[in-house]
């Protein structure tokens, strides 16, 4: 009986140990994948970056206003003035319409005497 028991025993840390062994190949491959993914986003803020920095650079106002000078007769841009820009009151806003209420409901009576319900 005892020898049974032995050969149980065994079977069951070998069991044990390998089930282990995938767990620890599967953790490392996880953690691998994980710092994949860590490095990819630190390239992609990286050339975000470099984007946000090209994006400020190209729309200096310095640079749009030869742009502008420069392709006037094609496109026809002025700088802005301050006439050009309108007051909130010249906005023109919608009228709400009022709501129909025709079919009206008559609510009367008395809370306080009426037995609750179970």
């Amino acid at each position: 009986m005892r020898s049974v028991l032995y050969v149980l025993t065994t079977l069951a840390v070998i069991g044990l140990a390998f089930w282990a062994y995938r767990e620890n190949y599967a953790t490392q491959a996880s953690l691998s994948q994980t710092d994949k993914l860590h490095r990819d986003i630190r390239n992609a803020h990286a050339r975000l970056a470099v984007l946000r920095a090209e994006w400020a650079y190209l729309n200096r106002p310095d640079r749009l206003l030869d742009l502008a000078d420069i392709n006037f007769n094609r496109l026809g841009l002025l700088p802005f003035r301050s006439e050009q820009f309108g007051q909130v009151g010249e906005i023109g806003l919608p009228v709400p319409k009022p709501l129909d209420i025709s079919n009206g409901v008559d609510v009367s009576g008395n809370l306080d005497n009426q037995e609750q319900q179970p």
